[in-house]
């Protein structure tokens, strides 16, 4: 199993749509059991694959059948060490993007307080900040055998949530908008990075080699982060071309941006790149995502991945045109991400 991150500091990038939708394509395109996580307290994921209606009623159920991220979470709420396994998901043949869905809760940003906690206990030694520090490990190791990919969404913050869904995940993948702000975003990322990864790998080697033992053997808790090395690749959405008079054109400041888009990246994550990207620096950009206007709030009314909407979804006009040039758009990302992780592009 593969795990991936899709994580930038910058909002408005379209992470949420490119996340749910290559998750789709890729599990209908390439015979992929996939798993799609809701991390971010905004559970915008969750609205896309099950729709609004019924993501409002499983929040408002007070027996749901469905599991979220915060019934994986709540032990460690409680003040415990480990992770809820006993999760029900939302199953690929009750969506119409063929994947399983574990939901968002907006109780996560709640939860948040108590993993900021455990990092104060982390950085003081403690045992116990370790082990809930370590939680998306434990999840991920519960997924290993279930899933070829889980596909992590999570918010733009650098804060306590996305550090610790980062500490279990094998890679991150960003999505960048074309603007100056995407790559002051990236910048950030790498300072975060590395001062949390700092942090924790110091406070480990202050441990005594026994607690070291107990904590990797007994609790699955990680000597360094994997993330470290898990940078697996970039896209770019495209920019909207600007009207003059009867020209439509891009600016020479977004040509500019994107133009310099790969070098930034290089600079600011070169050490994080994964082996892959090591061995082939040029695969780090996956591709590009063109503007998609009115096929987004298409599909989130549909509750329907992009490549998949039809006539019935009320596809119109041009609509198809642009939901073709989509599927051209996303399926040699979706084969570059696959081909990054190692695993197999046969369809």
């Amino acid at each position: 199993m593969k795990s991936v991150a899709m994580f930038n500091n910058k909002g408005g990038v379209g992470k949420t749509t490119l996340t749910c939708n290559l998750a789709s394509f890729i599990a209908m395109n390439f015979d992929k059991k996939v798993l799609v996580v809701d991390c971010d307290p905004q559970c915008n994921s969750t609205q896309l694959i099950m729709g609004v209606e019924n993501s409002a009623g499983l929040y408002l159920d007070p027996n749901p059948t469905i599991s979220t991220i915060k019934d994986v979470l709540q032990p460690i709420e409680d003040g415990d060490s480990t992770i809820n396994t006993d999760l029900t998901f939302l199953k690929s043949s009750d969506n119409r993007f063929g994947v399983d869905l574990l939901p968002g809760h907006p109780y996560f940003a709640i939860i948040e307080d108590r993993l900021g906690v455990a990092w104060g206990q982390l950085r003081g030694r403690d045992r116990q900040g370790f082990r809930q520090t370590n939680w998306n490990t434990l999840l991920c190791n519960y997924l290993e055998d279930k899933y070829d990919l889980v596909m992590f969404d999570l918010g733009p913050s650098l804060g306590s949530i996305n550090r610790s869904v980062l500490m279990g995940c094998q890679h991150f993948l960003t999505p960048l908008g074309s603007d100056v702000f995407s790559i002051i975003g990236v910048k950030n990322i790498s300072s975060w990075l590395n001062n949390w990864i700092d942090d924790y790998n110091h406070s480990w080697s202050a441990l005594s080699p026994e607690e070291r033992s107990v904590l990797q053997e007994r609790f699955s808790v990680l000597p360094e982060p994997r993330i470290k090395k898990g940078f697996i690749g970039y896209t770019v959405q495209l920019y909207i071309t600007k009207s003059y008079g009867q020209e439509r054109r891009a600016t020479k400041a977004y040509e500019a941006i994107i133009g310099d888009v790969d070098n930034e990246i290089r600079t600011s994550l070169i050490d994080f790149y994964s082996d892959s990207l090591i061995a082939s620096p040029q695969s780090s950009k996956l591709g590009d995502i063109q503007h998609l206007y009115s096929l987004v709030p298409l599909a989130q009314k549909q509750s329907v991945p992009i490549h998949a909407l039809t006539s019935t979804d009320g596809l119109v006009g041009s609509q198809f045109s642009a939901v073709r040039e989509f599927s051209k758009k996303i399926r040699p990302i979706a084969e570059n991400l696959l081909k990054n992780l190692g695993m197999s592009v046969q369809e």
